[in-house]
């Protein structure tokens, strides 16, 4: 599989990592952690450096209870630093993570090459058809409800199921529009228990049936601090070993606040397949 960014093509064969970049002062692990341009420029070097394919910037804390805040606070916090990181890292490819289709137009006008939407368009109901003038590639996530109501929504009569028939939906109307580079993200954490991540990420190989690439969001997510008792500041060496079933359920893209071990976790899987 192949993702085709802003002229190039990006080859899935081998997954790639996506380094978190998050612009928020209240997200649940580094929120707060960039607030001006020498640290954001620190950090996006580093991860550009370990082996990031993608930096995925994102304006809006999506963490349970987050502040809501405005469409023009998010382009406000999301824009400039687009323009920043494409001075000094000119060919980086940078995903915006949002569900607002004005800030990710905006974004992409201004040089981002992905979009990473957590609603799959539900949560704006012109962010399909934006992405399909736009051209790129579009993450699909699995939610239901809002980041402030989702962890009412955890009630499933068939987990594995109902997410299967939500994407096979949900591509087949990005399809219908023209949107050619699909990625489609379970959506760990968003409207799931630690328990249904779980099973998720135990059958994940069903995912790949989609024929769609698939990226995974585990990094020192919930279900990784309750399973062990432990603060997301803990949780690198699980966030390592749930990446490495993930890569073995047939993730394409991981997407994480440490690069450098999620980087070493593809080349070991590698290494494990070509034996």
């Amino acid at each position: 599989m192949t993702l085709n960014c802003k002229g190039s093509l990006i080859d899935l064969d081998t997954p790639k990592v996506m380094g978190i970049l998050n612009l928020t002062p209240d997200s649940f692990y580094d929120g707060g952690k960039y607030k001006n341009q020498d640290e954001i420029l620190s950090q996006t070097t580093k991860m550009l450096k370990e082996g990031a394919t993608f930096i995925d910037v994102g304006g809006y804390s999506s963490r349970p209870g987050a502040t809501h805040i405005s469409e023009e606070e998010e382009t406000r916090r999301i824009l400039p630093v687009i323009e920043l990181l494409l001075k000094e890292f000119p060919e980086i490819l940078i995903s915006i993570d949002t569900f607002r289709s004005e800030v990710a137009k905006k974004s992409i006008e201004t040089g981002a090459a992905l979009i990473n939407d957590i609603s799959a368009g539900n949560l704006d109901e012109k962010m399909m058809k934006i992405v399909a003038d736009l051209q790129v590639p579009y993450i699909m996530m699995h939610m239901r409800g809002t980041p402030k109501t989702m962890k009412t929504h955890t009630h499933y009569e068939n987990l594995i199921q109902e997410i299967l028939f939500y994407f096979s939906e949900k591509t087949a109307e990005a399809r219908s529009l023209g949107i050619n580079d699909i990625i489609i993200d379970p959506g760990f954490g968003f409207a799931k228990t630690p328990q249904q991540g779980f099973k998720i990420l135990k059958h994940m190989k069903l995912f790949t049936n989609l024929e769609c690439p698939v990226l995974v969001g585990l990094s020192r997510k919930s279900m990784i601090c309750e399973s062990l008792g432990i603060s997301p500041n803990e949780a690198l060496n699980g966030t390592s070993i749930l990446n490495s079933f993930a890569l073995y359920g047939g993730a394409s893209i991981l997407r994480v606040h440490d690069v450098k071990e999620a980087v070493e976790a593809v080349k070991l899987h590698d290494c494990v397949w070509k034996a």
